[in-house]
């Protein structure tokens, strides 16, 4: 899998990936790349579509922008957060259905999953708290159905 990934993310170092994300599968010898670009026109997609076809590990690929689908995004995110604050960031986090997943003496750590903008807003949200560290999963998803 190495291999693929070095190649594939060479090819589009020039097309402003904005997600690289790889992930076992359903079936343990595959493995599922979502991978998100900045393309200007149809033209690009289709041609970084039939760069990665081009690859000899790769089985399928497609373009699942216009088809309804499911993506979601993980994200921790470790807050100060003294005793003082901590209902309050527990209250601003709920409707978001972020959890604390870890508690320290002077910080707390949020789990939020969803998509970006909800990822995002989340994120914004714990910002005036003071964010120590984060660490987001990039973008995973697939058709609906």
């Amino acid at each position: 899998m190495g291999s693929i990934i070095s190649s594939c993310s060479s090819k589009f170092i020039l097309r402003n990936i904005k997600v690289f994300s790889v992930g076992t599968t359903e079936q343990p010898e595959f493995s599922r790349m979502t991978i998100i670009i900045n393309a200007e026109n149809p033209l690009e997609t289709e041609q970084v579509t039939k760069q990665l076809n081009k690859q000899i590990d790769v089985l399928k690929v497609s373009d699942i922008t216009e088809d309804p689908h499911i993506e979601r995004e993980l994200v921790l995110i470790k807050v100060n957060a003294p005793t003082t604050t901590r209902s309050e960031i527990q209250a601003v986090i709920e409707p978001f259905r972020a959890h604390i997943v870890d508690v320290a003496l002077k910080t707390i750590v949020v789990q939020v999953a969803g998509d970006s903008e909800k990822v995002a807003a989340c994120i914004d949200v714990l910002r005036p708290y003071g964010i120590k560290q984060m660490a987001r999963t990039g973008v995973t998803g697939f058709i609906r159905g």
